[in-house]
């Protein structure tokens, strides 16, 4: 057995070594879902929960939010929801902090819990121009020289 045969044998068992294949990510899905009362709350988490790879499932009744935490896709998550019959999207929004201007049309939304508002990919809203965030650092707590500006 020569260099060709030595070369011969490592191509055989590299072939033959399984490719592994890549494990899911825990992920954490969130959907907006209407829902009226205790029992649509009970159904909803009857109908997640069974979603494969789910591993914990909470109900926020008052935020009309539905969490998913574990291996699981947000595509079938939605359509686990779905299948209730209630009305439901993936989570719209983010904390009020985020948005540079909250108050933009088709950013504010009147039905958004307390301190949310929708996500935009509009970068005008989403976030400051240079001016802007030159004056608002201008004026900010947290600058020292705010007090002689003023």
């Amino acid at each position: 057995m020569g260099v060709s045969g030595t070369l011969e044998y490592l191509a055989e068992v590299l072939s033959n070594v399984k490719k592994s294949k890549k494990k899911k990510q825990i992920a954490t899905v969130s959907i907006k879902i209407r829902m009226d009362c205790e029992g649509c709350a009970r159904k909803v988490k009857n109908a997640l929960s069974k979603v494969k790879g789910a591993k914990s499932v909470d109900v926020d009744l008052k935020q009309q939010k539905a969490t998913v935490t574990g291996f699981v896709e947000p595509k079938k998550v939605l359509k686990a929801a779905q299948s209730t019959g209630k009305k439901c999207e993936i989570w719209p929004y983010v904390p009020y902090s985020m948005v540079a201007h909250p108050y933009a049309a088709g950013v504010y939304d009147k039905k958004a819990p307390p301190n949310f508002v929708r996500a935009t990919t509009d970068p005008s809203v989403a976030h400051l121009n240079p001016v802007e965030e030159q004056y608002s650092l201008m004026f900010s707590d947290e600058n020292p020289n705010a007090c002689n500006i003023m």
